[in-house]
């Protein structure tokens, strides 16, 4: 409890801006949209302060954890880099997860850059497609989410508008970014090592 009220969880859930209600039942879409958060916080990770977006995925997964706990209850991981098939095209979904409360697949991307509409468009093809390969009629219609450094709330309102697709878009707070040359200024294994061993020998 107190972890959540330190993340301002209340002040963060259901706050990305979707077209849910636009797209789905509206009971469920009430679901949905309380499955989201706004801003997603990420300071559970470390990295130097020029990340790509491996980087902030290869740290997530080294984190899967908190990073489960911070998307909240009942996300299930599938997958990372989850490889489909679309047409005679190999894709690769940066994650794929699964909601037991909502009983469906949750295709996440990850962006380290501001939002662009153009991302809507490969999340919706990614939507599309776990809902013609990997859904059953058990499962309810697959959801989207884009989570990225920043966005104009505007620009990404009128961007999943635009969309037939059940997708969401959020920020994320990474504060916990170490100076690009601070990894310089360590003394390698080599050096501690060699160090060591001259002690031992006087």
């Amino acid at each position: 409890m107190l972890n959540f009220l330190d993340t301002k969880l209340f002040d963060r859930q259901g706050k990305a801006v979707t077209n849910f209600e636009l797209t789905l039942p509206s009971i469920r879409s009430d679901l949905a949209q309380e499955l989201t958060k706004d801003p997603y916080n990420f300071d559970f990770i470390t990295l130097t302060q020029n990340y790509n977006e491996k980087e902030l995925k290869d740290a997530l997964m080294d984190n899967l954890t908190a990073f489960l706990l911070e998307l909240g209850s009942g996300f299930a991981f599938v997958g990372r880099e989850y490889r489909i098939e679309i047409g005679d095209t190999e894709n690769f979904i940066d994650m794929l997860f699964y909601n037991i409360k909502l009983h469906c697949y949750v295709v996440v991307e990850v962006k380290v850059t501001a939002f662009e509409p153009s991302f809507t468009g490969q999340l919706g093809t990614y939507v599309v497609a776990v809902n013609h390969i990997l859904k059953t009629d058990m499962d309810a219609p697959t959801l989207g989410l884009l989570v990225c450094k920043s966005k104009d709330n505007i620009q990404a309102k009128y961007a999943i508008e635009s969309s037939s697709q059940p997708l969401g878009i959020s920020e994320y707070e990474l504060s916990n970014l170490i100076p690009e040359d601070f990894k310089g200024t360590l003394p390698t294994i080599e050096e501690i090592e060699a160090e060591l061993n001259e002690q031992k020998s006087e």
